[in-house]
Protein backbone atom coordinates (compact mmCIF):
# COMPACT_ATOMS: atom_id res chain seq x y z
CA UNK A 1 0.00 0.00 0.00
CA UNK A 2 1.34 3.49 -0.95
CA UNK A 3 2.30 5.96 1.57
CA UNK A 4 2.19 9.02 -0.88
CA UNK A 5 -0.29 11.79 0.24
CA UNK A 6 -2.80 13.48 -2.40
CA UNK A 7 -3.28 17.11 -1.87
CA UNK A 8 -6.20 19.10 -3.19
CA UNK A 9 -4.97 21.00 -6.44
CA UNK A 10 -2.14 18.45 -7.07
CA UNK A 11 -1.93 17.43 -11.08
CA UNK A 12 -1.82 13.80 -11.84
CA UNK A 13 -1.59 11.82 -14.88
CA UNK A 14 -4.67 9.12 -15.07
CA UNK A 15 -5.49 6.48 -17.62
CA UNK A 16 -9.96 6.18 -17.71
CA UNK A 17 -10.59 2.87 -17.51
CA UNK A 18 -14.19 2.43 -16.79
CA UNK A 19 -17.41 4.83 -16.16
CA UNK A 20 -19.24 5.26 -13.01
CA UNK A 21 -23.05 4.97 -12.28
CA UNK A 22 -23.26 8.07 -12.19
CA UNK A 23 -21.10 9.03 -15.66
CA UNK A 24 -17.72 10.12 -14.33
CA UNK A 25 -14.77 8.69 -16.08
CA UNK A 26 -13.30 6.08 -13.45
CA UNK A 27 -9.17 5.95 -13.37
CA UNK A 28 -6.59 4.62 -11.05
CA UNK A 29 -3.54 6.69 -9.78
CA UNK A 30 -1.62 5.05 -6.97
CA UNK A 31 -3.62 2.09 -5.93
CA UNK A 32 -6.82 4.76 -5.62
CA UNK A 33 -9.47 5.36 -7.34
CA UNK A 34 -10.22 9.00 -9.26
CA UNK A 35 -13.77 10.04 -10.27
CA UNK A 36 -13.35 12.80 -13.49
CA UNK A 37 -16.28 14.18 -15.26
CA UNK A 38 -16.15 14.17 -19.15
CA UNK A 39 -14.22 11.75 -19.82
CA UNK A 40 -14.02 8.50 -21.73
CA UNK A 41 -12.46 5.19 -20.84
CA UNK A 42 -9.18 4.98 -22.98
CA UNK A 43 -8.50 8.78 -22.35
CA UNK A 44 -5.36 9.49 -21.04
CA UNK A 45 -5.36 12.99 -19.01
CA UNK A 46 -4.12 15.22 -16.44
CA UNK A 47 -6.32 15.57 -13.87
CA UNK A 48 -6.83 18.27 -11.08
CA UNK A 49 -7.66 16.60 -7.38
CA UNK A 50 -10.56 18.11 -5.91
CA UNK A 51 -12.05 16.31 -2.99
CA UNK A 52 -9.31 13.88 -1.76
CA UNK A 53 -10.78 10.94 0.53
CA UNK A 54 -7.98 7.98 1.82
CA UNK A 55 -9.44 5.43 -1.17
CA UNK A 56 -10.46 7.66 -3.58
CA UNK A 57 -10.54 11.45 -5.12
CA UNK A 58 -12.69 13.10 -7.18
CA UNK A 59 -10.75 15.48 -10.33
CA UNK A 60 -11.71 17.93 -12.71
CA UNK A 61 -10.05 17.22 -16.33
CA UNK A 62 -7.10 19.67 -17.08
CA UNK A 63 -5.74 18.67 -20.42
CA UNK A 64 -6.22 15.60 -22.75
CA UNK A 65 -3.12 13.96 -23.57
CA UNK A 66 -4.41 11.45 -25.85
CA UNK A 67 -8.18 11.09 -26.15
CA UNK A 68 -9.98 8.10 -26.45
CA UNK A 69 -11.71 6.06 -29.81
CA UNK A 70 -14.53 6.65 -28.01
CA UNK A 71 -14.30 10.62 -27.54
CA UNK A 72 -16.55 12.73 -30.44
CA UNK A 73 -16.94 16.09 -30.39
CA UNK A 74 -20.39 17.33 -28.73
CA UNK A 75 -23.61 18.62 -30.54
CA UNK A 76 -23.62 20.93 -28.33
CA UNK A 77 -21.86 23.92 -27.90
CA UNK A 78 -22.84 24.60 -23.92
CA UNK A 79 -21.78 20.76 -23.61
CA UNK A 80 -18.82 21.35 -21.56
CA UNK A 81 -20.71 23.57 -18.63
CA UNK A 82 -24.34 22.85 -18.87
CA UNK A 83 -25.80 19.91 -16.44
CA UNK A 84 -28.51 18.63 -18.90
CA UNK A 85 -26.79 15.92 -20.59
CA UNK A 86 -23.35 14.04 -19.32
CA UNK A 87 -22.49 12.14 -22.28
CA UNK A 88 -22.56 13.88 -25.38
CA UNK A 89 -18.79 13.43 -25.81
CA UNK A 90 -19.40 9.77 -25.89
CA UNK A 91 -20.02 7.94 -29.38
CA UNK A 92 -23.47 6.63 -29.00
CA UNK A 93 -21.91 2.95 -29.38
CA UNK A 94 -20.12 3.10 -26.30
CA UNK A 95 -22.80 4.38 -24.46
CA UNK A 96 -24.68 1.57 -24.94
CA UNK A 97 -21.90 -0.74 -23.79
CA UNK A 98 -21.79 1.16 -20.75
CA UNK A 99 -25.35 1.23 -19.65
CA UNK A 100 -25.04 -2.10 -20.59
CA UNK A 101 -22.47 -2.71 -18.50
CA UNK A 102 -23.92 -0.42 -15.70
CA UNK A 103 -26.62 -3.31 -15.43
CA UNK A 104 -24.34 -6.29 -15.31
CA UNK A 105 -22.38 -4.88 -12.99
CA UNK A 106 -25.18 -4.00 -10.37
CA UNK A 107 -26.55 -7.27 -10.97
CA UNK A 108 -23.57 -8.98 -9.35
CA UNK A 109 -22.61 -6.91 -7.27
CA UNK A 110 -25.87 -5.70 -5.47
CA UNK A 111 -28.43 -8.78 -6.62
CA UNK A 112 -25.74 -11.67 -6.08
CA UNK A 113 -26.22 -13.28 -9.50
CA UNK A 114 -23.63 -14.89 -11.66
CA UNK A 115 -23.62 -14.16 -15.29
CA UNK A 116 -27.05 -12.38 -15.51
CA UNK A 117 -29.24 -12.36 -18.49
CA UNK A 118 -28.78 -9.09 -19.56
CA UNK A 119 -29.75 -8.07 -23.28
CA UNK A 120 -28.44 -5.57 -25.60
CA UNK A 121 -29.36 -1.74 -24.67
CA UNK A 122 -32.76 -1.34 -26.79
CA UNK A 123 -32.45 2.29 -28.07
CA UNK A 124 -35.11 3.81 -30.70
CA UNK A 125 -34.40 6.05 -33.87
CA UNK A 126 -32.11 8.55 -32.37
CA UNK A 127 -30.08 9.37 -29.57
CA UNK A 128 -30.76 13.17 -30.19
CA UNK A 129 -34.04 15.23 -30.09
CA UNK A 130 -36.19 13.09 -28.51
CA UNK A 131 -37.27 14.44 -25.13
CA UNK A 132 -40.98 14.99 -25.06
CA UNK A 133 -40.59 16.82 -22.01
CA UNK A 134 -38.36 19.85 -20.88
CA UNK A 135 -38.39 21.90 -17.25
CA UNK A 136 -35.93 24.82 -17.68
CA UNK A 137 -35.31 26.77 -14.28
CA UNK A 138 -35.45 30.48 -15.43
CA UNK A 139 -32.55 33.27 -14.18
CA UNK A 140 -31.58 36.59 -14.53
CA UNK A 141 -28.32 37.58 -16.38
CA UNK A 142 -26.07 40.08 -14.73
CA UNK A 143 -27.62 42.41 -17.48
CA UNK A 144 -30.91 41.94 -16.57
CA UNK A 145 -32.16 39.40 -19.29
CA UNK A 146 -34.51 36.73 -18.86
CA UNK A 147 -32.18 33.64 -18.62
CA UNK A 148 -33.66 29.51 -19.25
CA UNK A 149 -31.39 26.56 -19.33
CA UNK A 150 -29.51 23.93 -16.88
CA UNK A 151 -27.53 24.49 -14.13
CA UNK A 152 -23.65 24.19 -14.85
CA UNK A 153 -22.19 20.89 -13.17
CA UNK A 154 -21.94 20.89 -9.71
CA UNK A 155 -23.37 24.69 -9.22
CA UNK A 156 -26.32 26.83 -9.46
CA UNK A 157 -24.88 28.78 -12.31
CA UNK A 158 -27.32 28.93 -15.35
CA UNK A 159 -26.13 28.15 -19.00
CA UNK A 160 -28.61 30.00 -20.80
CA UNK A 161 -30.27 28.11 -23.95
CA UNK A 162 -32.07 29.21 -27.32
CA UNK A 163 -32.25 25.55 -28.36
CA UNK A 164 -31.41 22.16 -27.38
CA UNK A 165 -30.18 19.21 -29.22
CA UNK A 166 -31.69 16.43 -26.72
CA UNK A 167 -35.28 18.14 -26.71
CA UNK A 168 -37.94 17.85 -29.84
CA UNK A 169 -36.66 20.24 -32.39
CA UNK A 170 -40.22 21.28 -32.51
CA UNK A 171 -39.87 23.11 -29.30
CA UNK A 172 -36.79 25.06 -29.86
CA UNK A 173 -38.92 27.96 -30.98
CA UNK A 174 -40.85 28.70 -27.71
CA UNK A 175 -37.63 28.27 -25.88
CA UNK A 176 -36.11 30.68 -27.43
CA UNK A 177 -39.02 33.57 -27.77
CA UNK A 178 -41.29 32.29 -24.92
CA UNK A 179 -38.00 34.01 -22.67
CA UNK A 180 -38.10 37.46 -24.49
CA UNK A 181 -42.18 37.59 -24.20
CA UNK A 182 -41.25 37.16 -20.26
CA UNK A 183 -38.94 40.11 -20.64
CA UNK A 184 -41.55 42.27 -22.01
CA UNK A 185 -44.44 41.66 -19.82
CA UNK A 186 -41.44 42.68 -17.18
CA UNK A 187 -42.84 39.63 -14.97
CA UNK A 188 -40.07 38.79 -11.77
CA UNK A 189 -38.14 35.66 -12.08
CA UNK A 190 -37.85 33.74 -8.83
CA UNK A 191 -34.94 34.26 -6.70
CA UNK A 192 -34.14 31.13 -4.65
CA UNK A 193 -31.79 32.60 -2.39
CA UNK A 194 -33.85 35.29 -1.10
CA UNK A 195 -37.85 33.20 -1.94
CA UNK A 196 -38.69 36.20 -3.32
CA UNK A 197 -39.70 36.66 -7.93
CA UNK A 198 -43.01 35.38 -9.38
CA UNK A 199 -41.45 32.54 -12.45
CA UNK A 200 -39.63 29.63 -11.11
CA UNK A 201 -39.46 27.17 -14.40
CA UNK A 202 -40.42 26.87 -17.91
CA UNK A 203 -42.01 23.74 -18.85
CA UNK A 204 -42.47 22.38 -22.43
CA UNK A 205 -44.26 18.80 -23.40
CA UNK A 206 -45.21 17.44 -26.90
CA UNK A 207 -46.88 14.64 -28.38
CA UNK A 208 -43.89 12.98 -30.67
CA UNK A 209 -46.76 11.80 -32.48
CA UNK A 210 -49.87 14.08 -32.00
CA UNK A 211 -47.08 17.11 -32.33
CA UNK A 212 -49.59 18.82 -30.17
CA UNK A 213 -47.68 21.28 -27.38
CA UNK A 214 -48.18 22.22 -23.81
CA UNK A 215 -46.61 25.40 -22.25
CA UNK A 216 -46.63 25.71 -18.42
CA UNK A 217 -45.45 28.59 -16.31
CA UNK A 218 -44.07 27.34 -12.64
CA UNK A 219 -44.89 30.26 -10.40
CA UNK A 220 -44.53 31.12 -6.91
CA UNK A 221 -47.45 33.26 -6.91
CA UNK A 222 -50.09 34.00 -9.42
CA UNK A 223 -49.11 37.76 -9.62
CA UNK A 224 -48.35 38.18 -13.57
CA UNK A 225 -50.31 41.11 -15.14
CA UNK A 226 -51.20 40.41 -18.57
CA UNK A 227 -51.03 36.42 -18.59
CA UNK A 228 -54.58 36.06 -19.58
CA UNK A 229 -53.81 37.54 -23.16
CA UNK A 230 -50.53 36.78 -23.16
CA UNK A 231 -51.39 33.03 -22.92
CA UNK A 232 -53.73 33.59 -25.78
CA UNK A 233 -50.93 34.95 -27.97
CA UNK A 234 -49.01 32.04 -27.38
CA UNK A 235 -51.89 30.25 -28.81
CA UNK A 236 -51.73 32.28 -31.98
CA UNK A 237 -48.75 32.40 -32.31
CA UNK A 238 -47.96 28.21 -32.16
CA UNK A 239 -50.46 25.88 -34.08
CA UNK A 240 -49.86 23.19 -32.36
CA UNK A 241 -49.87 24.84 -28.57
CA UNK A 242 -53.17 23.39 -27.06
CA UNK A 243 -52.75 25.39 -23.92
CA UNK A 244 -51.29 27.67 -21.41
CA UNK A 245 -50.99 26.56 -17.63
CA UNK A 246 -49.95 27.91 -14.21
CA UNK A 247 -48.56 25.75 -11.91
CA UNK A 248 -47.96 26.94 -8.57
CA UNK A 249 -45.53 26.40 -6.26
CA UNK A 250 -44.94 28.52 -3.21
CA UNK A 251 -42.46 26.14 -1.26
CA UNK A 252 -38.63 26.59 -0.76
CA UNK A 253 -38.07 23.53 -2.23
CA UNK A 254 -36.26 21.65 -5.45
CA UNK A 255 -39.63 20.05 -6.28
CA UNK A 256 -40.44 21.91 -9.47
CA UNK A 257 -44.26 21.03 -9.62
CA UNK A 258 -46.67 22.06 -6.69
CA UNK A 259 -50.00 20.87 -6.28
CA UNK A 260 -52.08 23.41 -8.04
CA UNK A 261 -52.08 23.46 -11.49
CA UNK A 262 -54.83 26.08 -13.90
CA UNK A 263 -55.55 26.48 -17.17
CA UNK A 264 -54.91 30.07 -18.71
CA UNK A 265 -56.04 29.40 -22.09
CA UNK A 266 -56.53 26.72 -24.23
CA UNK A 267 -57.15 23.06 -22.75
CA UNK A 268 -55.15 21.36 -19.82
CA UNK A 269 -53.51 18.27 -21.85
CA UNK A 270 -52.54 17.03 -24.56
CA UNK A 271 -52.65 14.06 -26.96
CA UNK A 272 -50.51 11.15 -27.07
CA UNK A 273 -50.85 8.46 -29.12
CA UNK A 274 -48.41 5.38 -27.33
CA UNK A 275 -49.22 1.34 -28.52
CA UNK A 276 -52.27 2.33 -30.40
CA UNK A 277 -53.95 3.94 -27.58
CA UNK A 278 -54.52 7.76 -26.98
CA UNK A 279 -53.67 8.62 -23.49
CA UNK A 280 -54.34 12.49 -22.68
CA UNK A 281 -51.20 14.21 -20.61
CA UNK A 282 -51.21 17.06 -18.48
CA UNK A 283 -48.77 19.26 -17.56
CA UNK A 284 -47.52 17.08 -14.61
CA UNK A 285 -48.36 13.87 -16.07
CA UNK A 286 -45.29 11.34 -15.43
CA UNK A 287 -44.93 9.96 -18.90
CA UNK A 288 -41.86 8.26 -20.32
CA UNK A 289 -39.76 11.39 -21.74
CA UNK A 290 -38.85 9.47 -24.64
CA UNK A 291 -41.93 8.10 -26.12
CA UNK A 292 -40.19 5.76 -28.98
CA UNK A 293 -37.98 3.57 -26.92
CA UNK A 294 -40.77 3.72 -24.03
CA UNK A 295 -43.07 2.10 -26.61
CA UNK A 296 -40.34 -0.31 -27.82
CA UNK A 297 -40.01 -1.61 -24.03
CA UNK A 298 -43.67 -2.11 -23.85
CA UNK A 299 -43.30 -4.56 -27.25
CA UNK A 300 -40.60 -6.56 -25.53
CA UNK A 301 -42.53 -6.88 -22.50
CA UNK A 302 -45.71 -8.16 -24.53
CA UNK A 303 -43.32 -10.38 -26.23
CA UNK A 304 -41.88 -11.73 -23.60
CA UNK A 305 -45.47 -12.92 -21.67
CA UNK A 306 -46.97 -13.94 -24.79
CA UNK A 307 -50.45 -13.16 -22.68
CA UNK A 308 -53.01 -15.18 -24.33
CA UNK A 309 -56.32 -13.35 -22.94
CA UNK A 310 -57.21 -15.53 -19.95
CA UNK A 311 -54.30 -13.87 -17.45
CA UNK A 312 -55.23 -11.85 -14.56
CA UNK A 313 -52.59 -9.21 -14.44
CA UNK A 314 -51.79 -6.12 -11.58
CA UNK A 315 -50.19 -3.33 -12.98
CA UNK A 316 -48.68 -1.87 -9.46
CA UNK A 317 -47.41 1.48 -9.40
CA UNK A 318 -49.29 2.24 -12.66
CA UNK A 319 -49.15 5.71 -12.90
CA UNK A 320 -51.84 7.11 -15.93
CA UNK A 321 -52.12 3.42 -17.51
CA UNK A 322 -49.25 4.05 -20.06
CA UNK A 323 -48.25 -0.23 -19.81
CA UNK A 324 -51.52 -1.29 -18.03
CA UNK A 325 -53.77 -0.29 -20.99
CA UNK A 326 -51.64 -1.63 -23.67
CA UNK A 327 -51.46 -5.11 -21.40
CA UNK A 328 -55.21 -4.69 -20.88
CA UNK A 329 -56.27 -5.86 -24.29
CA UNK A 330 -54.30 -8.99 -23.71
CA UNK A 331 -55.67 -9.95 -20.90
CA UNK A 332 -59.00 -11.09 -18.89
CA UNK A 333 -58.87 -8.49 -16.01
CA UNK A 334 -56.79 -6.05 -14.64
CA UNK A 335 -56.14 -3.94 -11.74
CA UNK A 336 -53.84 -1.05 -11.60
CA UNK A 337 -52.56 0.38 -8.28
CA UNK A 338 -51.69 4.09 -7.61
CA UNK A 339 -50.79 6.48 -4.90
CA UNK A 340 -51.78 9.31 -6.64
CA UNK A 341 -55.36 10.09 -6.97
CA UNK A 342 -54.81 12.53 -10.05
CA UNK A 343 -52.86 10.29 -11.95
CA UNK A 344 -55.86 6.96 -11.07
CA UNK A 345 -58.49 9.77 -12.46
CA UNK A 346 -56.49 9.81 -16.06
CA UNK A 347 -56.42 6.59 -15.87
CA UNK A 348 -59.63 5.70 -15.47
CA UNK A 349 -60.21 8.30 -18.38
CA UNK A 350 -57.77 7.24 -20.84
CA UNK A 351 -59.21 3.91 -20.24
CA UNK A 352 -62.74 5.03 -20.83
CA UNK A 353 -62.00 6.97 -23.90
CA UNK A 354 -60.49 4.19 -25.60
CA UNK A 355 -62.69 1.65 -24.96
CA UNK A 356 -60.65 -0.59 -22.60
CA UNK A 357 -62.88 -1.84 -19.88
CA UNK A 358 -61.76 -4.99 -18.54
CA UNK A 359 -59.41 -2.64 -15.97
CA UNK A 360 -60.16 -1.30 -12.84
CA UNK A 361 -57.99 1.24 -10.71
CA UNK A 362 -56.87 1.30 -7.08
CA UNK A 363 -56.02 4.24 -5.20
CA UNK A 364 -53.61 3.94 -2.49
CA UNK A 365 -49.92 2.62 -1.76
CA UNK A 366 -49.08 0.16 -3.03
CA UNK A 367 -47.90 -1.88 -0.31
CA UNK A 368 -51.43 -1.46 1.45
CA UNK A 369 -53.38 -2.58 -1.75
CA UNK A 370 -50.80 -5.36 -2.96
CA UNK A 371 -52.10 -7.82 -0.29
CA UNK A 372 -55.75 -7.39 0.04
CA UNK A 373 -56.78 -7.82 -3.68
CA UNK A 374 -58.55 -10.62 -2.95
CA UNK A 375 -57.15 -12.71 -5.79
CA UNK A 376 -54.26 -14.26 -6.96
CA UNK A 377 -52.63 -12.57 -9.91
CA UNK A 378 -51.19 -14.52 -12.82
CA UNK A 379 -48.67 -11.76 -13.70
CA UNK A 380 -47.56 -8.55 -11.27
CA UNK A 381 -45.84 -5.50 -13.60
CA UNK A 382 -43.88 -3.58 -11.39
CA UNK A 383 -42.56 -0.25 -12.03
CA UNK A 384 -41.35 1.79 -8.75
CA UNK A 385 -40.18 4.49 -8.15
CA UNK A 386 -36.32 4.95 -8.08
CA UNK A 387 -36.37 4.02 -4.26
CA UNK A 388 -37.45 0.71 -5.76
CA UNK A 389 -40.51 -1.08 -3.95
CA UNK A 390 -40.98 -0.90 -0.12
CA UNK A 391 -40.44 -4.73 1.55
CA UNK A 392 -44.65 -5.34 2.15
CA UNK A 393 -44.64 -5.14 -1.54
CA UNK A 394 -41.81 -7.77 -2.00
CA UNK A 395 -43.41 -10.06 1.26
CA UNK A 396 -46.52 -9.42 -0.60
CA UNK A 397 -45.20 -10.82 -3.77
CA UNK A 398 -43.15 -14.08 -2.25
CA UNK A 399 -46.90 -14.70 -0.73
CA UNK A 400 -49.42 -14.09 -3.37
CA UNK A 401 -46.62 -16.25 -5.96
CA UNK A 402 -47.88 -15.04 -8.94
CA UNK A 403 -46.34 -17.02 -12.21
CA UNK A 404 -44.51 -14.43 -13.57
CA UNK A 405 -42.78 -10.67 -12.51
CA UNK A 406 -42.02 -7.92 -14.48
CA UNK A 407 -39.83 -5.41 -12.38
CA UNK A 408 -39.28 -2.01 -14.55
CA UNK A 409 -36.72 -0.35 -12.91
CA UNK A 410 -35.11 3.21 -13.74
CA UNK A 411 -32.75 2.58 -11.17
CA UNK A 412 -30.48 -0.80 -11.46
CA UNK A 413 -29.33 -0.27 -7.92
CA UNK A 414 -32.68 -1.04 -6.56
CA UNK A 415 -34.09 -3.33 -8.84
CA UNK A 416 -30.62 -5.67 -8.18
CA UNK A 417 -31.72 -5.36 -4.55
CA UNK A 418 -35.02 -6.28 -4.59
CA UNK A 419 -34.68 -9.13 -7.36
CA UNK A 420 -32.24 -10.78 -4.98
CA UNK A 421 -35.16 -10.79 -2.13
CA UNK A 422 -37.47 -12.10 -4.70
CA UNK A 423 -35.09 -15.10 -5.87
CA UNK A 424 -32.81 -15.61 -2.86
CA UNK A 425 -34.64 -18.53 -2.13
CA UNK A 426 -35.23 -20.14 -4.97
CA UNK A 427 -39.20 -19.24 -5.29
CA UNK A 428 -38.10 -17.08 -8.87
CA UNK A 429 -35.83 -17.23 -11.52
CA UNK A 430 -34.40 -14.63 -13.04
CA UNK A 431 -34.88 -15.54 -17.04
CA UNK A 432 -33.88 -12.25 -18.84
CA UNK A 433 -33.34 -8.76 -18.36
CA UNK A 434 -33.95 -6.09 -20.82
CA UNK A 435 -31.95 -2.71 -20.48
CA UNK A 436 -33.35 0.25 -22.79
CA UNK A 437 -31.54 3.60 -23.67
CA UNK A 438 -34.68 6.13 -22.10
CA UNK A 439 -31.82 8.92 -21.35
CA UNK A 440 -29.65 9.13 -24.50
CA UNK A 441 -26.41 11.41 -23.60
CA UNK A 442 -26.97 10.73 -19.83
CA UNK A 443 -25.55 8.04 -17.36
CA UNK A 444 -29.52 6.99 -16.55
CA UNK A 445 -30.54 3.46 -18.02
CA UNK A 446 -33.75 1.68 -17.42
CA UNK A 447 -34.49 -1.87 -17.41
CA UNK A 448 -37.03 -4.91 -17.80
CA UNK A 449 -36.33 -7.43 -15.45
CA UNK A 450 -38.47 -10.80 -16.09
CA UNK A 451 -38.74 -13.23 -13.08
CA UNK A 452 -40.66 -16.68 -13.37
CA UNK A 453 -41.80 -19.15 -10.44
CA UNK A 454 -39.85 -22.00 -9.65
CA UNK A 455 -42.06 -25.40 -9.69
CA UNK A 456 -40.07 -26.72 -6.69
CA UNK A 457 -38.31 -23.66 -5.04
CA UNK A 458 -35.20 -24.60 -3.09
CA UNK A 459 -33.02 -22.98 -1.19
CA UNK A 460 -29.57 -21.34 -2.71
Amino acid sequence: MTNKVWRQGEIIEVEVSDLSDTGDGVGRFDQRVVFVPDTVPGDRILVRLLHVKPKYAHGTLKQILAPSPHRIRPNCIVADKCGGCQWQHIDDEYQLTAKQNQVIQALERIGGFTNPPVDPVLVADSSLAYRNKVTYPLGMSPSGQVQAGYYQKGSHQLINLNQCPVQDSRLNPLLAEVKLDIQKRGWSIYDETRHQGSIRHLGLRIGRRTGEMLLTLVVKDKNLPGIETQAQEWLQRYTHLMGVCLNRNSDRTNVIFGNETVCIAGIPHLREKFADIEFQVRPETFFQVYTETAEALLQVIQSELNLQGNEILVDAYCGIGTLTLPLAKQSRQVIGLEVQSAAVEQAISNAQNNGIHNVTFQVGAVEKNLPNLGIIPDVVLLDPPRKGCEANVIKSLLSLKPSRIVYVSCKVATLSRDLKLLCEHGLYKLTRVQPADFFPQTAHVEAAAFLVRSQSPQSN
